[in-house]
């Protein structure tokens, strides 16, 4: 009988468990630099910050799939932030489920505006968003008059949602739980999710199997502005506060994030526990090049090569896999 071999190809033979392992070496190097990083406040702040990233990076995540990009989307939660909270500012006695439902209305608005551009005026998706990221952005200092609303200026409880618990978790975890359970189904086993993966894998393809490719790129252009109005609240409850300048440059994060996490830019290509690990990486280098005193200015720069690096190890997988299925055609 032949003994099985250790084979360190199987335990990272996917990228999820390859991005497990690094980390996992990633949380060792930086504790031994700085014992204060598994600390339960470090953590905490860690998770928390990373919650409304990982949700906006399950939203980019469709988006990608089907070959598309949205760089409109820090323009998208504030225009949806202040317009709630211009509203909150009047009611006050607003519920916080309601301020919820509003700014997922209003992001969704949005993102159905960019998914018209593009599917019904064959404008090319990195155009669109960034006219829109634009007019967006412009649109929020002029309904608020280049003010911004202040923390007293909103009601206690939509303020207190971003601390507070449910079952001793976290609201926002819980919140980013449910989208992540939500999409990984939504993706993987409805025919809606098979037909964003077949868009981006092949668009000739989708076309001729009858799959209405403006219809999913409108969906997935909601689905992305969507969840930017619902990060938009969490937004306010976090900070307090409404400005104009709210989630400037979040979209590099985003688009980051998706990257590390494996999904292509070329579409057809990315899962849910990807996004995850890549927002979890984002995010530890985020919260730890300061800790063990990384300079500011060097901390893009290593953000940057990391981003090329995925975008290599994205490339140079995909190649593999593309000789693979060649071969086995030949066969």
């Amino acid at each position: 009988m032949e003994k099985s071999k250790f084979n360190l190809k199987n335990i990272t033979g996917t990228r999820e468990m390859s991005l497990i392992v690094i980390l996992i070496v990633l949380c060792i190097f930086i504790q031994a630099r700085n014992n204060s990083f598994m600390s339960i406040t470090n953590i905490n702040d860690l998770v928390t910050n990373a919650v409304m990233m990982s949700i906006l990076a399950v939203g980019m995540m469709c988006v990608l799939l089907i070959g598309g990009i949205d760089i409109s989307i820090g323009s998208t939660i504030a225009f949806s932030g202040m317009t709630v909270a211009l509203l909150l500012r009047s009611h006050p006695e607003i519920p916080t489920i309601i301020s919820f439902v509003l700014g997922i209305l209003v992001g969704t608005l949005c993102g159905l505006l960019i998914g018209l551009i593009i599917a019904k005026g064959n404008v090319i998706p990195i155009i669109a968003t960034l006219g829109l990221m634009n007019v967006y952005r412009g649109a929020t200092y002029l309904i608020a008059n280049n003010q911004w609303v202040a923390s007293y200026q909103l009601p206690a409880g939509l303020k207190a949602f971003a601390t507070g618990k449910f079952l001793g978790i976290n609201n926002m975890i819980v919140v980013a739980i449910l989208i992540y359970v939500i999409f990984a189904y939504f993706i993987k086993f409805t025919r809606t999710g098979r037909k964003i993966y077949a868009v981006g894998s092949n668009v000739e393809a989708a076309k001729i199997s009858g799959i209405n490719i403006d219809r999913i790129n409108i969906l997935v252009y909601s689905i992305m502005g969507g969840l930017s109005g619902l990060v938009s609240i969490l937004w306010l409850s976090k900070y307090a506060s409404a400005q104009g300048d709210a989630a400037s440059g979040l979209e590099i994060d985003i688009i980051a994030a998706c990257v590390i996490g494996g999904v292509s830019l070329n579409g057809g290509k990315g899962t849910v526990l990807g996004v995850i690990l890549g927002t979890i990486t984002l995010g530890i280098l985020n919260n730890a090049l300061p800790l063990i005193n990384i300079s500011p200015f060097w901390q893009d720069a290593i953000k940057g090569l990391v981003i090329i690096l995925a975008i290599i190890i994205n490339t140079t997988s995909q190649r593999s896999i593309d000789r693979k299925n060649l071969k086995r055609r030949e066969l």
